[in-house]
């Protein structure tokens, strides 16, 4: 190992290792839903351009569509894990054999 890089015994920069895979973890399934209270937010308080904005303006224009798409672009984090949380409730649910 570096001595560089360490700031101490392999031991400490193994534990530091997990725990910025954790935060990053949680980084991941952070930006969902984030963004959707962002959107959330944005749509009921309004915001500064729609003051800016015309009445004939798009309604796909603006910070609401921009939110809600960063929000389902950032959806995979959690529909893996929602599918490998429905695999393991799927198999512990596998009907019983019938009796004979």
């Amino acid at each position: 190992m570096n001595q560089g890089c360490s700031s101490g015994s392999e031991g400490s920069a193994i534990r530091w290792n997990a725990a910025a895979r954790k935060a990053a973890n949680g980084l991941h399934l952070a930006a969902a839903p984030t963004f959707a209270t962002m959107a959330l937010l944005t749509g009921v308080l309004g915001s500064a351009d729609a003051l800016c904005s015309t009445a004939s303006a798009s309604p796909l224009g603006g910070m609401v569509p921009m939110y809600l798409l960063m929000s389902a672009f950032h959806l995979a984090p959690w529909l893996k894990l929602l599918a490998s949380r429905a695999g393991v409730v799927r198999r512990s649910l596998r009907p019983l054999p019938a009796p004979r």
